[in-house]
C-alpha cells in the first residue's frame, strides 16, 4: 500500500477581486433595499392619491348636486306662485319654458307632470329614472346620478305643494342636467394626482439610496474584513458604531476574529514545537545511529560464522537499524523543508541521462521500461530530481506491478514549455477515496497496518522537492489499470529539447 505524505502548507492568498455582473448587482441587497423603498413610496403615493381622488370626487359631485337641487327648488318656489291652480296646459308649458330659461347656467332640461298624468308635451318619460318618479309621486324629493351615452347626468325630482302647507298640488317638477364639467374636473384631478405621484416616487429614490448606503456600509466593511481575514490578516477588526443589529454583528465578527487569531497562533506554536521536536530528535539520533550502524555492519559481516539463531538476530538488527536510519534521514529532510532551509542547486542536465543513472544506481534496469528520448535538457537540481524519481519508482515497484513505465516528454502550453516525467505501474491502482491524500505525511490507506517498511514521508519529500523547482506532481489511475504519477516542471531558460 502506498505511503503518502503531508504536503507543505500553502501560503494564504488574498482572494482576487472580480467586478460584479449586472445580474449580481440586480440581485444584490442594495437593489432590493432601493426597490423595497420605492415600492413602499409608490404604494403610499398611490394610496394617498386614490383616497384624495375619492374624497375630492365625492365633494365635487355633492357640491354640484346640492347646488343644482337648491337652484331648482329656488326657481320653482319663485315661479310657481305666479300661476293659479288648477293649471292649464298653456300654464304648464309657460312654466316649463320659464324654468328652462332660468336654468341656462346649469343647462338643465325641465319636465313637468300634473295631476298624476303623463309628462307635458316635449317631455321624455324614459329620461327620468323610475325610482325618482316613484319617490316624487310619494311626495319625497329625489335625485339620482346616471350615465347616458357614456356621459354622466343628474336627474332631480321635486313635488310641489301649496304655499304654506304640505298638501300636494299635483305638480311634479323634474330636471336633468349633464355633469360633463364636473367629470372633466375629476379627470383633471386624476391627472394632477398622477403627475404628483410620479415625481414623488422618483424623488423617493434619493432617500432610498441614502438609506441603502447607510444600511450597507457596515455590510461592505464586514465583507472587506472577511476577505482580509481569509487572506491571513488575522488582526483585522471592525469599527463598532451604534447599538443596532449591525453593530451587534460587527462585535460578533470582532470576537470571532480574536478567537481565531488566538487559536491559529496556538496551533502555529504547537506546530512549530512539533517540527522543532522532530528535527531535534532526528539530529540527536544521528550520532548513536551512526555508531549502531557501524557495529551492525561488523556483526553482519561475521553473521555467516555465527550459530543460526544469533545470525538471524544480527541480520534482523541490521535490517531494522537500516530502516531507522532511513526514517531519521527522511525526518531531517522534511524538517529542512519546514524550516525553509532547503536549497536548490540548479545545473543544466540531460534529463533522460539523469533518470537513467537513478535507475541504474538502484539496480532497477530489469524492472523499469523506460521511454527516455535523447537531447531533453533542463536546469534542475540533479540530487533532488534523483530523490523524486527514486521515490516514485520505488513506490511503484513496492505497491504496483512490474514493469514500471518511466517516460519523459516536453509539453507546450499557455505558460510555455513544460517538462513532464511520468511513472506508471501495472498494479490495481489507488483507491479513489485514498487518491486525494497520497501526498499527506504518514497517511495510511490501510489503518489496520500499524507498521510498514517505509517512513511514510517518501511522497511528501517528493512533493516538496518538486515544489522547490516551481513544479507540480499529481497522482491518478490509468484507464487500463495501475497508478500514474506525473511530475510537471518548467523548462527554465537554457534548457529544452534537442532538434
Amino acid at each position: 500500500m502506498r505511503r503518502p505524505a503531508l504536503p507543505r502548507r500553502p501560503a494564504l492568498r488574498r482572494p482576487g477581486f472580480r467586478r460584479p455582473s449586472l445580474r449580481a448587482v440586480a440581485a444584490g441587497l442594495r437593489a432590493r433595499l432601493v426597490l423595497a423603498f420605492l415600492l413602499v413610496a409608490a404604494l403610499s403615493a398611490l394610496t394617498t392619491a386614490a383616497l384624495t381622488f375619492r374624497e375630492a370626487r365625492t365633494a365635487i359631485l355633492k357640491r354640484t348636486q346640492d347646488t343644482a337641487i337648491e337652484a331648482l327648488r329656488s326657481q320653482v318656489n319663485s315661479q310657481v306662485p305666479d300661476y293659479s291652480f288648477p293649471l292649464s296646459q298653456q300654464s304648464l308649458q309657460d312654466l316649463q319654458h320659464r324654468l328652462n330659461a332660468a336654468g341656462s347656467a346649469q343647462r338643465w332640461t325641465i319636465h313637468l307632470r300634473y295631476q298624476g298624468g303623463g309628462l307635458v308635451p316635449g317631455g321624455d318619460p324614459g329620461r327620468i329614472p323610475k325610482g325618482v318618479q316613484a319617490k316624487v309621486h310619494a311626495g319625497i324629493p329625489a335625485f339620482q346620478r346616471l350615465e347616458r351615452g357614456g356621459e354622466p347626468w343628474l336627474a332631480i325630482g321635486l313635488p310641489v305643494t301649496y304655499r304654506g302647507t304640505s298638501e300636494a298640488s299635483g305638480l311634479e317638477v323634474y330636471a336633468q342636467m349633464p355633469l360633463r364639467e364636473d367629470e372633466a374636473n375629476v379627470q383633471a384631478l386624476v391627472k394632477a394626482a398622477q403627475s404628483g405621484a410620479l415625481p414623488a416616487v422618483a424623488l423617493a429614490a434619493v432617500p432610498a439610496l441614502i438609506a441603502a448606503s447607510g444600511v450597507l456600509r457596515p455590510v461592505r466593511e464586514l465583507r472587506r474584513a472577511s476577505r482580509k481575514l481569509a487572506a491571513g490578516e488575522l488582526d483585522t477588526r471592525l469599527k463598532v458604531t451604534g447599538r443596532d443589529e449591525l453593530a451587534d454583528l460587527s462585535r460578533t465578527f470582532n470576537d470571532m476574529a480574536e478567537a481565531l487569531e488566538e487559536n491559529v497562533a496556538e496551533l502555529r506554536r504547537m506546530e512549530a514545537n512539533s517540527r522543532r521536536f522532530a528535527a531535534d530528535v532526528s539530529h540527536e539520533l544521528r550520532t548513536p545511529l551512526a555508531a549502531m550502524t557501524a557495529v551492525v555492519d561488523v556483526l553482519d559481516e561475521d553473521a555467516a560464522s555465527l550459530d543460526p539463531d544469533t545470525a538471524y538476530a544480527v541480520r534482523l538488527i541490521s535490517e531494522e537499524t537500516g530502516k531507522l536510519a532511513r526514517m531519521v534521514e527522511d525526518l531531517m529532510e522534511i524538517s529542512r523543508f519546514d524550516a525553509g532551509a532547503a536549497a536548490l542547486h540548479l545545473d543544466e542536465v540531460d534529463v533522460s541521462e539523469t533518470i537513467r543513472k537513478t535507475v541504474q544506481a538502484r539496480g532497477w534496469q530489469d524492472k523499469v521500461a523506460a521511454d527516455l528520448p535523447e537531447g531533453v535538457r533542463a536546469r534542475l537540481d540533479p540530487r533532488r530530481i534523483d530523490v523524486v524519481v527514486a521515490n516514485l519508482v520505488g513506490n511503484a515497484l513496492k505497491h504496483g506491478g512490474e514493469p514500471v513505465d518511466v517516460a519523459v516528454r516536453v509539453a507546450h502550453g499557455e505558460e510555455g514549455r513544460r517538462l513532464l516525467i511520468e511513472i506508471a505501474d501495472r498494479g490495481e491502482g489507488i483507491d479513489p477515496d485514498v487518491l486525494p491524500h497520497v501526498f499527506e505525511r504518514f497517511f495510511k490507506a490501510d489503518s489496520s497496518r500499524a507498521r510498514s517498511e517505509g517512513s511514510g514521508l517518501g511522497l511528501a519529500i517528493t512533493l516538496e522537492n518538486v515544489r522547490l523547482h516551481d513544479g507540480t506532481v499529481r497522482a491518478a489511475n490509468r484507464p487500463g489499470g495501475g497508478a500514474v504519477f506525473t511530475v510537471e516542471l518548467p523548462l527554465r531558460q537554457g534548457g529544452g529539447e534537442a532538434a
